[in-house]
């Protein structure tokens, strides 16, 4: 890791997208109390403005007023889907669903790449900048050894494929910003919680928030295009 890089500009503005999620409530209340951005921005679902994964327009017009709003230094995209009333992870490829892996899919990679679409262009061309998503190391190629979960593991591994892409030609025009996934390991939220099991590290969403933070704010440009977990460690593709 690199040495912790200066304080943002007196202008910055961070933004954290899925705001209303834990861990994304969770980092949008450490950023505002640690006070080193100007303004820090909340989207989400029930936001003013609305962003909606699933509806381009809305992230074009959440991304028109956030380019209005000084300098961007920090965007982090918390959102993610599991599972819902109807949807579960699969257990084997008897359970795969054209639907619900489309769906997984559209939120969990297609989503995200349209916000680096609108929102990269308006980091600035010099000085630190960062745009992270939440990732899982259930989607590392490398690291599956279990099997199962088809849908979220291949949408997040996509998402990392798509970050990854990015970065590289976000290297060529904003060579001091950094594009990254991360892992935040197992948080106490509802996304988690049918799942979370007995003896994992098992952390609250404040704790994964000032993990993720750190992880962050110990990253350098080098390292943009990056899998990391919420220690720092890389993860393998």
């Amino acid at each position: 890791m690199t040495a912790r890089p200066a304080a943002p500009p007196p202008n910055a503005v961070a933004v954290v997208v899925g705001a209303g999620g834990g861990i994304g409530a969770a980092l949008l209340d450490r950023l505002r109390t640690e006070g080193a951005f100007a303004r820090v921005i909340a989207l989400g679902r029930h936001t003013a403005p609305p962003i909606d994964l699933l509806d381009e327009t809305s992230i074009a017009a959440a991304t028109a007023e956030i380019a209005a709003a000084s300098e961007l230094r920090l965007v982090i995209d918390a959102t993610g889907f599991l599972h819902d009333e109807t949807r579960r992870p699969e257990k084997s490829w008897r359970e795969l669903d054209p639907a619900a892996l489309a769906h997984a899919f559209a939120v969990n990679a297609i989503g995200p790449a349209l916000l680096m679409k609108h929102l990269l262009p308006l980091l600035p061309r010099e000085g630190r900048a960062v745009f992270a998503t939440l990732s899982a190391r259930v989607g590392s190629i490398g690291d599956n050894r279990l099997g199962g979960w088809y849908g979220y593991r291949a949408s997040k591994a996509a998402l990392n494929q798509l970050l990854r892409t990015a970065a590289v030609e976000l290297a060529r025009k904003r060579p001091e910003a950094l594009c990254v996934a991360l892992h935040p390991g197992t948080v106490a939220t509802g996304l988690s919680a049918p799942f979370a099991g007995t003896g994992r590290d098992i952390q609250s969403p404040a704790a994964a928030a000032a993990r993720l933070l750190a992880v962050l704010a110990a990253l350098g440009p080098e390292q943009s295009g990056g899998f990391f977990d919420h220690h720092g460690k890389p993860v393998p593709w």
